[in-house]
């Protein structure tokens, strides 16, 4: 899926906010007795410059307890840290907004810099707002980039950034995406576990696999390299375009049940089209319906 597609929906829908917050406690809310080890966040996609603040006011209310931004992005850092702070919405993190178009996988190397560049923007904003990860769309697959080269390029292009990760103390956290890259969950596996380095793992979107896969089948086997979640709905007759729990082709209890069997304690993030309050709220209802909380 094109990066101007996806992002072309959520901004039709009112703008996708990107969100999603750093290891924190358990929420309080319960299914079936029983305390889920997540938290709820939304992801700011369609806003990258500012007031930021009646976002984050909006998103409290709503009850979501975190966020995830894009960068680089035309925010006022002094004015996101206020909005912050006043909310006590947890930014956990940032999304790449560059990596569709200056692409590691690129075989100009001006392009890769400009890539490279923008990722190092990213862990120093990332930084600054107390989050813990750089969301990465690793490499793009088309008639001019094999998929070998792809896989080629992207890693050692990757590994030019880590020491950079390492001295701002985040990490990379790779997405599988609508790419035609990392299509399997053994692959994706492996093309992680093949840096060798704690600061690269996966942020896992439930959605972007249903099209070639299980959900539950890639957490399972992705486990503990995951450090984040995306949800959002699918369906192959309008892909996203549904309310988190009409999509009719994703197994959410089964979704529930592989992030309890990996222990998974991080953060859940909506992928979803931006709204009012109202929508907001039925968003986190919808959350706390497929995943209990």
């Amino acid at each position: 899926m094109e990066s101007i597609d996806r992002r072309g929906f959520l901004q039709t829908a009112g703008g996708a906010l990107a969100a999603a917050l750093v290891a924190s406690p358990a929420l309080s809310a319960e299914s079936d007795g029983k305390k889920m080890p997540w938290r709820k966040a939304f992801m700011l996609g369609g806003v990258t410059k500012g007031p930021i603040l009646p976002h984050f006011e909006r998103l409290k209310e709503a009850g979501f307890d975190g966020v995830e931004l894009i960068s680089p992005n035309q925010l006022d850092r002094d004015e996101v840290l206020a909005a912050r702070d006043k909310t006590g919405i947890v930014i956990h993190g940032v999304s790449g907004s560059q990596h569709w178009k200056d692409t590691l996988s690129n075989p100009d190397p001006a392009v890769v810099e400009r890539g490279l560049a923008a990722i190092r923007k990213e862990l120093d904003d990332c930084k600054a707002y107390g989050g813990s990860t750089v969301l990465l769309v690793p490499a793009v697959v088309n008639p001019q980039v094999s998929y070998r080269d792809a896989y080629q390029r992207s890693q050692a292009n990757i590994r030019k950034v880590l020491p950079d990760a390492e001295h701002f103390g985040i990490k990379i956290a790779i997405e599988e995406v609508w790419n035609k890259f990392l299509l399997s969950p053994p692959e994706f596996a492996r093309y992680i576990d093949e840096f060798e380095s704690p600061w690269v793992g996966a942020y896992f979107d439930v959605g972007n696999v249903v099209e070639y896969g299980y959900p539950q089948e890639w957490i399972r086997e992705l486990g503990k390299r995951i450090q984040k979640i995306h949800i959002k709905e699918y369906a192959k007759s309008k892909r996203f375009d549904y309310p988190l729990g009409e999509g009719k082709e994703i197994d959410w209890p089964a979704i529930r049940q592989a992030l309890l069997d990996i222990d998974y304690q991080g953060w859940i993030t909506a992928e979803v089209g931006y709204g009012d309050v109202a929508h907001l709220k039925d968003v986190v209802q919808r959350m706390d319906k497929i995943l209990g909380g």
